[in-house]
C-alpha cells in the first residue's frame, strides 16, 4: 500500500473477507497504524502486525536498536481493549512465535503485535523451518447456524463469536462504533458494558492459552534477570557466566509481554529477593515486574538507550552492583 495508514485498513478488510492477513513495520509506521487498529479491536478483527523497534520518537535512529514500542503495543490506540504482544529473541523465535501470533489472533479474534528489535530483525541465524502439520494450526471459528439466526458479535461460552468471510452468505454490519450484538451502533449503557467486558474478558479469562516464558536456573535462584527480546540474548549468557562462579542467579524470559504473565512471574520469582529488568528503553517492562512482584523484592532497572545493544559484561557489572 501507499503508507502505513492504508496498510492497516487493508488488512482489516482482508481479514474480515476471510484472509489471514498480516503487516511489517517500524516504530513510526507502527504509530501511524495505531488508528485503524484500533479499529481492529472493536470490530474484532483478527490480524498480525510486526513492529521492529527502533530508536525514537519521531524518526529517531532508523537503523539502530531499541526496545521502546513495548507500552506503545498495549496502549497504542485510544479506549480500552486489551491487547496481546509476543517477542522473539532469536530468528527461531520469530518463526515460532509468528506462528502462534496467528493461533491467537485467529483463536481470540483480535489484532497481535510481534514485537520484534532491530537486532533480531536483522539477525542472520541457521533456522529449521517447520514442516506442513508440524505447527498446530488455529483457524477462526464459522456460524453453524443459518444466516437469518446469526449475531456477528454474540457474546458465546468461550468469549468470542464465530466469524464467517464477507461472500458467504452472512451479512453483518461493521463498524468502529461501539456497537450490540448485531453489529448496529449503540448508546445503551448496558450494550457498551457488554461489549467493553467481551474485549477485555475474551483474553483475561484465559491468560493460561497467552502467556509463554522461558525459565532457566531458577530452581535456587536468589537473582533473577527478567528480560525479553534480544535483551534475553544476553541475559542467558550472563546467567550461565555467573553460574560458573557460583552466583545463584536466574532468567526469566518473557515471550508473551502482553498481557503480561502476572502469575507465572510471582511463581518462578517466589524464593528471589533481588530482580534485575534489562531494558533497550527507558524503563517500561520494569513497572510491570514491581506490580506483580511482593513490595519487599529489591528491582533493579538496567536501561540503555543509545541505539546499541546489551552485552552480557554489562548485565554482569549490573549483578555485581546489585550484590
Amino acid at each position: 500500500m501507499e503508507d502505513e495508514i492504508a496498510s492497516m485498513a487493508a488488512l482489516v478488510g482482508a481479514s474480515v473477507s476471510g484472509a489471514k492477513a498480516m503487516t511489517a513495520t517500524s516504530g513510526p509506521g507502527y504509530s501511524l497504524m495505531q488508528e485503524n487498529i484500533g479499529y481492529a479491536y472493536i470490530t474484532e478483527t483478527p490480524l498480525v502486525v510486526v513492529n521492529v523497534q527502533r530508536g525514537g520518537p519521531s524518526t529517531g535512529l532508523p537503523t539502530k536498536v531499541s526496545q521502546s514500542d513495548t507500552m506503545q503495543a498495549r496502549w497504542g490506540p485510544h479506549g480500552d481493549y486489551t491487547a496481546i504482544a509476543v517477542a522473539p529473541s532469536t530468528v527461531t523465535d520469530t518463526v515460532t512465535e509468528t506462528i502462534r501470533a496467528f493461533n491467537l489472533a485467529e483463536r481470540f479474534r483480535t489484532p497481535v503485535t510481534i514485537l520484534l528489535d532491530e537486532v533480531i530483525a536483522h539477525q542472520r541465524e541457521l533456522v529449521a523451518l517447520p514442516k506442513p502439520g508440524e505447527k498446530q494450526i488455529i483457524d477462526r471459528v464459522k456460524p453453524n447456524v443459518p444466516p437469518e439466526e446469526f449475531e456477528p458479535f454474540a457474546k458465546t461460552a468461550r468469549g468470542v463469536s464465530p466469524m464467517p468471510a464477507y461472500g458467504e452468505g452472512y451479512r453483518y454490519n461493521v463498524t468502529g462504533l461501539t456497537h450490540d450484538s448485531m453489529g448496529f451502533a449503540t448508546a445503551d449503557a448496558e450494550e457498551i458494558k457488554a461489549k467493553m467486558d467481551k474485549l477485555r474478558g475474551k483474553i483475561m479469562n484465559y491468560t493460561s492459552e497467552i502467556t509463554k516464558l522461558r525459565v532457566e536456573m531458577m530452581d535456587d535462584a536468589e537473582i533473577a534477570f527478567v528480560s525479553y527480546g534480544s535483551a534475553s540474548r544476553a541475559a542467558l549468557l550472563a546467567v550461565a557466566l555467573a553460574r560458573n562462579v557460583g552466583v545463584k542467579v536466574g532468567s526469566v524470559q518473557a515471550y508473551t509481554i502482553w498481557p503480561f504473565p502476572d502469575e507465572e512471574l510471582r511463581e518462578y520469582c517466589r524464593s528471589c529477593k533481588k530482580i534485575i529488568v534489562p531494558e533497550l528503553n527507558m524503563g517500561q517492562i520494569v513497572h510491570e515486574v514491581a506490580r506483580v512482584l511482593p513490595p519487599d523484592t529489591e528491582i533493579h532497572s538496567l536501561q540503555r538507550y543509545d541505539g546499541e545493544i546489551l552485552t552480557p559484561m554489562q548485565l554482569l557489572e549490573k549483578l555485581e552492583e546489585v550484590m
